[in-house]
Formats: structure tokens, sequence, C-alpha cells
């Protein structure tokens, strides 16, 4: 039996509640500063994450918690956020 791999989205793609794992940040240009930051921020390659809530005209901005810390993102920055659903473990 062969695993399927889990599918890719982009973290503004992502309901409340949801947890992902990050697999890269989409950089625009050599210096983008947005991406910089976000990685500063934590969102690197192996990272889970979970949405806590989206606002209320047009999910716009998601409360994503990393770690023990949460961000407000706008949704703009958080289409430059590449996920993978995180694999639950599995039940008794």
């Amino acid at each position: 039996m062969t695993a399927s791999r889990p599918a890719r989205h982009r973290l503004d793609q992502l309901g409340r509640g949801d947890t992902a794992v990050v697999t890269a940040v989409e950089a625009t240009s050599g210096q983008d500063l947005i991406a910089t930051r976000l990685e500063d921020l934590g969102f690197v390659p192996g990272e889970m994450l979970r949405v806590i809530s989206r606002g209320p005209i047009g999910g716009d901005p998601i409360v994503v918690q990393v770690g023990f810390t949460r961000f407000a993102l706008r949704r703009a920055e958080a289409a430059r956020v590449y996920v993978v659903d995180a694999i639950a473990p599995e039940q008794p």
C-alpha cells in the first residue's frame, strides 16, 4: 500500500481550527522583506501551526498560532505561506 502525499495549500485557504505544517514561504524577490519577516516569526518548513480565527469580513485578518505565539496576518501575507495538512495521530 502506497501512502499518498498530503495536499499542499496556502495558509489563507485553511479554515478556523485547521492544523497544518509549513512547507515553504514564497519570496517574490531575492530580498523579500515580508518573506524574511514571516520566516523570522517562525513560519519555517516543518513548523506546525493552527488557525485560531478569521476576521468577519472576507476572513481578514487570520489569527495563526505557531508554537505558543499567535500572529494576526493579512490574507495576502498568509497566501505566501505554503502548508500541508497535519497528520492526526491514530486513535487506538
